[in-house]
């Protein structure tokens, strides 16, 4: 996906890095995660650090992407507080698409729990407070738009959709979805951290993750991912990195990732 992040929009300027985990080519209605929500406070204006899922889908004239997560994005709020914030695209960001509601696109829900462009706090703490949200992203069956819910609340809290009409070629279905940590920076500068700023080899309360992890049918059920059929990769495993994908007694399936700040190209 030249030029792009899993969506984040990376032109000449800047350089992004992603460490995460994907489905192979296929057919997919969605994914949910449990996601460990961490803050960045030394990050630098043109600096770019978060987490996401999203479904996309490979056309002959762009990446089609529908995204959701977290993220600390100075230079988009003017402020460095990790945002709640949608993003979608039919062409790899070229012509099309934007974060939150800066164009027509994803469709807010009246009263939503959480609202795009939205600041989230408290966030998790390094071997302290562990700190998460958990959403979903899926089609939905009745009318091939795709759905946002927030799933960590006593009943699941529909947040907006994305109308199919944004991307045609994603109607109902898409070729992959991902679970991604990223950040993007200037050209010859250093990489802000991912995550926690810490590596995944440190585990629970110490690196960020993605734990309970979903994959949904075309009917909207839920369902466990086969790790063997998942490809995991990080950019530049010596800046960020992460696990493979296991299964644990009380999460589920998940996996760590991150990694400090002062990454170089």
């Amino acid at each position: 996906m030249e030029g792009m992040n899993n969506g984040l929009p990376c032109g000449g300027a800047a350089v992004c890095k992603s460490a995460m985990c994907r489905t192979q080519e296929g057919r997919f209605y969605g994914l949910r995660a449990k996601i460990g929500v961490w803050g960045s406070e030394n990050i630098g204006h043109s600096q770019v650090s978060g987490a996401c899922i999203a479904a996309f889908s490979q056309q002959a004239e762009g990446v089609n992407t529908f995204e959701v997560g977290f993220h600390v994005f100075p230079e988009l709020y003017n402020n460095s507080d990790v945002h709640f914030y949608t993003f979608w695209t039919r062409d790899a960001y070229s012509k099309t698409g934007c974060y939150n509601l800066r164009c027509p696109g994803f469709v807010p829900a009246s009263g939503a729990a959480l609202y795009p462009g939205q600041a989230v706090a408290p966030t998790s703490s390094y071997n302290g407070e562990d700190r998460y949200i958990i959403i979903s992203l899926h089609t939905d069956p009745d009318t091939g738009d795709w759905v946002v819910y927030r799933d960590d609340l006593d009943t699941p809290s529909f947040l907006g959709h994305f109308p199919r009409d944004l991307c045609p070629d994603m109607t109902g279905s898409a070729s992959r979805v991902a679970w991604s940590g990223f950040v993007s920076y200037p050209k010859n500068g250093r990489g802000p951290p991912m995550g926690s700023g810490h590596f995944a080899e440190e585990g629970d309360r110490r690196a960020a993750y993605f734990k309970n992890m979903k994959l949904f049918d075309s009917k909207g059920h839920a369902q466990d991912p086969v790790p063997s059929s998942l490809e995991c990769m990080a950019d530049r495993l010596e800046c960020y990195d992460r696990s493979l994908v296991y299964l644990a007694v009380k999460d589920g399936y998940l996996f760590y990732y991150g990694g400090p700040a002062g990454c170089v190209g």
